[in-house]
Formats: C-alpha cells, structure tokens, sequence
C-alpha cells in the first residue's frame, strides 16, 4: 500500500495532511499486527526511496504511537514544519541528516536524536552526498486536527538555513 510522502521534496511547499482520515480510508484493519515486516508496512514511496510506516493505528492497533522508517535522499529533508498535536523523536539509524528543532541547528550521526514536542517548528535536511535513514517516532498515534502544517514559507523559517 503505498501512502502520500511524508518527506516532500524540500522545495515544493509542504500541504497540510490530515493523515489520519485518509488512511483509515485505505487500509481496513481486520486484526491488528502485533509483528511488522517491511513487507506489512505502510509504504510512501518518495524520492526514489520507500519509507515504511511500522506502527500506526489502521496498522497495529496503536494508539499512543506512529514509527515511520525514512530515507532521505542526498540534497533531499522534510523542510521546516510543525506537528500540532504530536510530539516527535528523530533517530538516526544511517548517515548523517541536519536536524532543526526551532532555530537551532545540529548534525545528527548514526545513534544521535532529537525530541521535539507538539506544536514546535522544525525540519531535516540531508545535506550530505548519501541517503540518511531515520526513524520518525511521533506520539499520540492519532490526532484530531492536521498531522503536520507547513510553515517553510513563512519567515524566520523560510531564511534561516541560508544564515544558519
């Protein structure tokens, strides 16, 4: 099953998703798995790359929990943006990505995180000449108003990597 791309390319502008809704609609869950394969996952293909959604509502059964295991292309990240109702951990699982949590900036290696709680703006780019591999853990595993509202437009986020 293939999903809409939660890392779009970092310079098309970022819609706002209500994700929820429209995967209920897509996958019906007859018994939730309690064991994820890549080839039970979720899957958004971006880029060239799959990303596999390991844990979802419609997939597990989960309700305080979403695991999305992303690849981000070379020159490639999910450009600055806020999760209203759901707080999120970046963990770096391959390569090395540029990781904002508001306006300050850090390189993330293989085992680094960042925590980023609801509401709070911020993005990660791949700066380097490889893929990066993350895993994107976000908590409640629902939520009432839009998974994710795109705010790289708006200033100061639409100039700071270019002063950071």
């Amino acid at each position: 099953m293939l999903l809409a791309p939660c890392f779009p390319p970092v310079n098309a502008p970022l819609r706002t998703l209500a994700l929820r809704a429209e995967l209920g609609q897509r996958r019906t869950m007859s018994k939730p798995l309690r064991f994820v394969t890549k080839a039970e996952a979720l899957k958004e293909e971006y880029k060239g790359r799959t990303n596999y959604w390991l844990t979802r509502p419609e997939l597990t059964g989960a309700k305080d929990l979403q695991v999305c295991e992303a690849t981000l292309p070379a020159g490639e990240g999910h450009a600055f943006h806020t999760h209203p109702e759901l707080e999120e951990m970046i963990y770096v699982l391959a390569g090395e990505v540029e990781q904002w949590v508001e306006t300050e900036k850090r390189v993330l290696r293989p085992g680094d995180s960042a925590h980023i709680p609801a509401g709070v703006v911020h993005a990660t780019f791949n700066a380097s000449r490889a893929d990066a591999t993350i895993l994107a853990i976000l908590s409640p595993g629902a939520s009432q108003g839009p998974f994710m509202v795109d705010v790289s437009g708006e200033s100061p986020w639409k100039d700071l990597r270019a002063r950071g």
